[in-house]
């Protein structure tokens, strides 16, 4: 079954809100448009570092959070391959961390 927060991601794709991987969620936080950044489970401590130390530099408040699903998952439900994604808005990114709080999903990195 799929989670909640995964259809929420999906809506937020096809509003042209998500920026999905390495490249396009640096940029988000470098730009400040980022207001959430979701990593895959099997996304490397290295992308990890760079996230936080993107984030420490220019988005100090920036919720950081590790997902169950995997790149292969995340491919399958939203269509694009990547480890890690950015919400480009307030609106869906405080929805989607409701829905992850609500489902017991692990919270930060």
């Amino acid at each position: 079954m799929q989670n909640k927060y995964m259809s929420m991601l999906g809506l937020a794709r096809r509003a042209g809100r998500l920026a999905m991987g390495h490249d396009l969620v640096i940029d988000s936080i470098k730009n400040r448009k980022s207001k959430l950044v979701l990593l895959s489970s099997d996304s490397s401590p290295r992308l990890h570092e760079e996230i936080a130390s993107a984030s420490d530099r220019y988005l100090k408040s920036l919720p950081c959070v590790r997902i169950k699903e995997n790149k292969e998952e995340i491919h399958f439900l939203l269509g694009y391959r990547a480890g890690v994604i950015s919400v480009n808005d307030m609106n869906f990114a405080n929805r989607i961390l409701e829905l992850i709080n609500q489902e017991g999903n692990e919270y930060g990195d």
